[in-house]
């Protein structure tokens, strides 16, 4: 008899537990606060995410597979070069050369080329940026890519890109000689988080923003 007492003591005891366990609140979950920066690299302003290599033509470089590379501008060359009406790709099977002259921006009048980061030939354009060149500032890594490239030396076409650990550096150095170039760019940077603008030449006339952009497009 007096086993059933306890045993029924221990029951009602842990039924208690229970009943409070389940009538107490769950603490609430402290707000996560995201933001773009959380989730990519930035320097001075600019975007530029380590999951791509870059070349000091301000290309960007990704592996879609084997000896297949997809290519881009940074987001500096992108926001340089603003609101531009056209873009001027290379037809698929064209050859690019690393470093060479392999496509071009057109802005009231105006042509900017800049050169390709990689060595190979074109295997697809990116239609979309064609017929909305806007896309090419508003997201550069992403669906304002600009073709993919099959580059039969790959090993050799990415070690002339810049080492990794260099790149925050030499943009850096990129933003800085740019301000110093213009000094009247240097605040075509947003207040509210220091973001460069998406269209730094806005304020300049089409000869110079041609002079400007190839000053860096093609170094």
């Amino acid at each position: 008899f007096l086993a059933f007492i306890l045993v029924d003591t221990v029951l009602s005891r842990r039924k208690a537990q229970q009943m409070v366990l389940q009538a107490a609140p769950e603490p609430e979950a402290a707000p996560v606060s995201v933001t773009v920066r959380d989730t990519a690299d930035w320097v001075d302003g600019f975007r530029m995410p380590a999951t791509v290599r870059y070349h000091a033509g301000h290309g960007w470089v990704s592996r879609e597979r084997k000896n297949v590379l997809r290519i881009g501008v940074d987001e500096f060359a992108a926001k340089l070069a603003g609101g531009i009406e056209k873009i001027e790709l290379p037809k698929p099977g064209h050859w690019v050369r690393q470093g060479q002259k392999a496509f071009a921006v057109f802005r009231n009048g105006e042509k900017a080329e800049l050169v390709s980061p990689v060595e190979g030939e074109v295997v697809e354009i990116n239609q979309e940026v064609i017929q909305n060149p806007a896309l090419l500032r508003q997201d550069p890594y992403g669906k304002g890519w600009l073709m993919t490239v099959f580059a039969p030396d790959e090993e050799s076409v990415t070690r002339n890109l810049l080492p990794q650990g260099l790149v925050r550096g030499w943009m850096h150095e990129m933003v800085s000689r740019l301000y110093s170039l213009q000094p009247q760019l240097a605040g075509a940077v947003s207040a509210d988080g220091g973001v460069a603008v998406d269209d730094l030449c806005s304020a300049l006339p089409g000869a110079e923003w041609k002079t400007v952009t190839e000053e860096f497009f093609l170094k």
